[in-house]
């Protein structure tokens, strides 16, 4: 793999900070305890970690709510803690990403309050989308848009004298107010952000909502206002991909090739990027802007082989051809993860969705491009899908009432040994308690019992991970799809790389002959049981 490029190939482990590991018994993962997990993540063969946000926040919506770009919250640790542990990734041959969100901060973010506290038409209030309301005493939003969690996107602000005032736009929660960014002081503020980060080692940036922050500039009605809250999604044309945020991108590329001249390490930018189609998903990735845009269309397919080959031929076709490389994602923060979502039950270890999971794990890492692995998924973690309401913490949930596709349950943190929570996650006494309670039956999903066990998931991910940077034909480069058996899909890398998936539950004929290289399951020769994923070399 050409070093200069390092990206391009990657698989990079995103740790959810909070969930990882607690290093000072308070229930909460925190930098300290990434950084003992860095010997870990090694093992396993990731080339890097992407951090979910770790900067001072009032924690509305777990760190997204940003109050302060250039710091550490004390609930983390602090920068001296984050400086020790981006020398030891960098010591350890471990590329650091951190998580940015520019399209909105935190209602406690000091230029906000600092907005609240100006007359309309100011300075201050510039920086984000403050406007009249209407009707007769503007006592009605300025538009009809929902918030992607849920309830109106405007708040009512009351003004300085103690009347009822201007409005402000939201997208997310009251907490999270939007930044304007056809204001160029918020354009200069997000250049001396990433130029702080940049100059504190970091090899890059997963950028938040990367398709939203600018607005039609005249935020007009929707025809569809609760299009965002109803499928949880950013699709509403007027909030989101407008044309000028690709602006953005050309100016944060050209500060990161600014630091690549310097030391010849590239710095990589990762969006966010939710679109309809993969041809409007390229755009993002075009020479001049990001380097990649996380690929959902995989992430959100059914279990069908149909399915998964039109959305990675889309993807191989519209992505691959701007001279990027595609970014495949099956699991994050904000999903259900495949374990569940492809039909395991939450209480048990085994079952088809976890055989699928495995099978798709090894298709994932076969595919051209880059991989994104959550933390937990080498584990085969489950959804944990029946926490009680007093302890969700999703402001989803929070602002609707509904259990619908809130994402606590994909972000409990993870039994590392024992055989009762708190499973090593936390150093504090027996009785400390996670941030989120973890089940009983995460004990057989703990990291200590996955590494003794050669069947576990986290040997098939450590086996692909090595195989993946062993083997000349995986990484980057392309694949041709193969003449398969019904309800199998198949495709070459090279000339003599075979993947193969059976999306049904019965063993057909293995596709091509010779011993698999590696399975996700038991795979005698010549036969690809039904949900197992298979690497061969031809014979």
């Amino acid at each position: 793999m050409n070093r200069h490029h390092w990206w391009r190939d990657a698989v990079i482990y995103q740790v959810y900070v909070r969930s990882f590991l607690d290093s000072t018994g308070d229930g909460i993962g925190d930098l300290a305890g990434v950084r003992a997990g860095l010997p870990y993540l090694k093992k396993l063969g990731v080339d890097g970690i992407w951090l979910s946000p770790f900067y001072p926040s009032p924690q509305h919506d777990h760190g997204y709510d940003v109050a302060d770009y250039c710091d550490v919250d004390p609930l983390f640790g602090d920068l001296a803690e984050f400086d020790q542990l981006v020398g030891a990734a960098r010591r350890l041959g471990v590329k650091v990403l951190l998580d940015i969100v520019p399209n909105h901060c935190s209602s406690e973010h000091p230029w906000f309050r600092e907005a609240l506290a100006a007359a309309p038409g100011s300075e201050a209030r510039a920086r984000f989308h403050f406007a009249d309301g209407r009707g007769p005493d503007g006592d009605e939003p300025p538009n009809n848009w929902h918030a992607m969690f849920g309830g109106p996107a405007w708040s009512r602000v009351t003004e300085a004298d103690g009347r009822p005032g201007q409005w402000y736009l939201h997208m997310f929660t009251p907490e999270q107010p939007d930044w304007n960014w056809r204001d160029p002081e918020v354009a200069a503020e997000f250049d001396r952000v990433l130029r702080f980060w940049l100059d504190r080692g970091v090899d890059g940036f997963r950028i938040d909502v990367a398709a939203g922050l600018y607005k039609h500039p005249e935020l007009p009605d929707s025809d569809d206002p609760e299009a965002d809250a109803r499928t949880r999604d950013s699709v509403n044309p007027l909030a989101w991909n407008q044309p000028e945020v690709h602006e953005v991108w050309r100016r944060w590329r050209s500060i990161c090739e600014d630091y690549t001249e310097r030391d010849g390490c590239e710095r990589l930018l990762v969006g966010e990027v939710s679109v309809p189609t993969a041809r409007e998903h390229a755009r993002y990735v075009r020479p001049d802007e990001l380097h990649q845009a996380f690929f959902f269309d995989l992430l959100s397919a059914p279990w069908d082989p149909d399915a998964f080959q039109k959305v990675i031929s889309e993807a191989m076709q519209d992505i691959a051809g701007t001279g990027s490389t595609v970014t495949w994602v099956l699991n994050n923060h904000d999903q259900v993860r495949t374990v569940t979502r492809y039909g395991e039950p939450a209480t048990e270890g085994s079952g088809l969705g976890a055989a699928r999971a495995r099978a798709a794990a090894l298709l994932m890492l076969a595919l051209p491009g880059a991989a994104y692995i959550y933390q937990g998924e080498e584990l085969g973690l489950p959804e944990v899908v029946d926490l009680p309401d007093d302890v969700l913490t999703d402001p989803i949930f929070h602002r609707t009432g509904s259990r619908a596709r809130i994402r606590d349950g994909c972000r409990v943190p993870l039994p590392w040994s024992g055989q009762a929570s708190p499973f090593g996650f936390t150093s504090g006494e027996e009785s400390a308690k996670p941030w989120l309670p973890q089940p009983e039956y995460f004990a057989e999903y703990a990291t200590d019992r996955a590494l003794a066990d050669t069947r576990s998931f986290w040997h098939l991910y450590r086996d692909g991970l090595q195989l993946r940077g062993t083997l000349p034909q995986l990484g980057e480069g392309t694949l041709r799809w193969l003449d398969a058996p019904p309800g199998v899909l198949a495709f070459a890398r090279g000339d003599d790389l075979v993947c193969a998936v059976n999306f049904g539950t019965a063993p057909t004929p293995a596709p091509v002959p010779g011993t698999p290289l590696l399975a996700s399951g038991p795979c005698p020769a010549g036969v690809l049981p039904g949900s197992t994923a298979a690497w061969w070399i031809r014979s």
